[in-house]
């Protein structure tokens, strides 16, 4: 009889899971032959959200079952929707329709996150997103409709809400875009709405005078000390009471876990994430493994926890698929850590800021900047080619580089 390892989730720590849980069965050779490692995800790609921002969305999109197969890892297309702990199983929508169960001895939840959305009135039905490419494919059609419409201080307005590092990289990159749609012909407004007292509230102190920099050059306005209250088809409302008209507003505000973490275990941090012991394993879930965004995990010595990012997602992934093979092959597990922490900002034409360590000592700006985040966004993220050896060694938690 198999011993079946379930990865739900095929974001970045989903995929680095798989690799790392088959890289100890092709490690243990006979002891491992039986068991079977498979993935469920909605798709068989990994969407590269880091970059959702860019031009061309749809090209953020990265086929894996080539992958997966040089692995031994199945794949199944379909959503969870309900997973059982009691009786190690789960319930899958099939992309193709219909549902089935699937059971597992060993699980590993990667199901990622999503945009937080508040009940603010009218932001489901006004605003735009990056989140997903469907809704950056969105934003990007709406953008290039603009240049049909009469000219107007609406049309040439864009409001990004949420002066974090995603609404950063989003209000920087858009006078490149907005300039390659309408040529010189319009001078656009900018303006990032914060509900903090200061830019990039999470990136600290350290970047901020780079990032200060950046957007004047830009010429991008900043609202801090209060957020948008309220959206419609003409622009926002700012919780000073300020009225932008703006055709273009664009929702940036921030991530909460993904939903199935509920189902899981009944401590969750404030963005719904799980708690988990050192080796990543689900506390009071002693058959459930977590990585990525859906859990809060100590990263080093020195009372750091993991962020909701691929640079620690993948990193996670490695250890979490590890020690899902070893705990079921009853090898030792692995502590994860993650020592290295390092940032990088992308601000559009003015370059980016590179900075090292939770306190962001800024280390790159301007166009080496923005090379290091070029050689991170190409190729660092990206998935090992599909050559078996490779793809094994890319799952090596010792790894201490991305």
């Amino acid at each position: 009889m198999k011993r079946k390892i379930l990865i739900v989730g095929g974001g970045f720590a989903g995929l680095w899971t798989a690799l790392g849980a088959a890289r100890v069965v092709d490690l243990q050779g006979d002891k491992a032959a039986d068991i079977e490692i498979t993935l469920v995800s909605p798709r068989a790609a990994l969407h590269v959200r880091p970059r959702l921002h860019e031009a061309h969305p749809e090209q953020m999109a990265v086929p894996f079952l080539p992958l997966l197969d040089s692995v031994g890892v199945k794949f199944i297309e379909g959503s969870v929707e309900r997973i059982h702990p009691g009786d190690h199983s789960v319930d899958i929508a099939l992309a193709a329709g219909g549902t089935t169960a699937v059971s597992y001895d060993r699980m590993v939840l990667t199901s990622g996150s999503r945009l937080f959305r508040p009940p603010l009135p009218g932001l489901a039905e006004h605003a735009f997103a990056v989140d997903q490419i469907d809704e950056a494919v969105k934003l990007r059609a709406h953008l290039e409709g603009l240049a049909s419409q009469p000219d107007s201080a609406a049309r040439n307005t864009f409001v990004v809400v949420g002066g974090g590092f995603t609404g950063l990289e989003v209000a920087t990159e858009l006078p490149d875009r907005l300039r390659a749609i309408f040529g010189d012909t319009m001078r656009p407004r900018i303006v990032v709405v914060e509900r903090a007292d200061a830019i990039g509230p999470d990136l600290g102190p350290g970047p901020r005078p780079q990032i200060t920099e950046a957007l004047e050059q830009l010429g991008i306005e900043t609202r801090v000390g209060g957020g948008v209250v309220s959206f419609d088809a003409r622009g926002v409302v700012t919780g000073t009471g300020e009225r932008i008209d703006a055709a273009t507003v664009i929702w940036t505000g921030g991530m909460v876990a993904s939903a199935l973490t509920a189902q899981v275990g009944p401590e969750v941090d404030r963005q719904g994430r799980l708690e988990v012991t050192p080796d990543l394993r689900v506390s009071g879930a002693k058959d459930i493994f977590g990585a990525g965004d859906v859990v809060r995990a100590l990263t080093d010595d020195e009372g750091h926890y993991s962020l909701m990012s691929c640079q620690h997602a993948l990193f996670m992934g490695r250890f979490a698929g590890h020690n899902v093979a070893a705990d079921l092959l009853g090898l030792p597990t692995k502590a994860y850590r993650q020592e290295f922490y390092a940032t990088c900002l992308d601000l559009g034409a003015w370059g980016a800021v590179y900075t090292e360590g939770w306190d962001r000592d800024v280390k790159l700006t301007h166009a080496e900047g923005k090379a290091r985040k070029l050689l991170i966004n190409t190729e660092w993220i990206y998935p090992p080619a599909p050559i078996r050896e490779q793809a094994l060694a890319a799952g090596n938690p010792e790894i201490t580089y991305a």
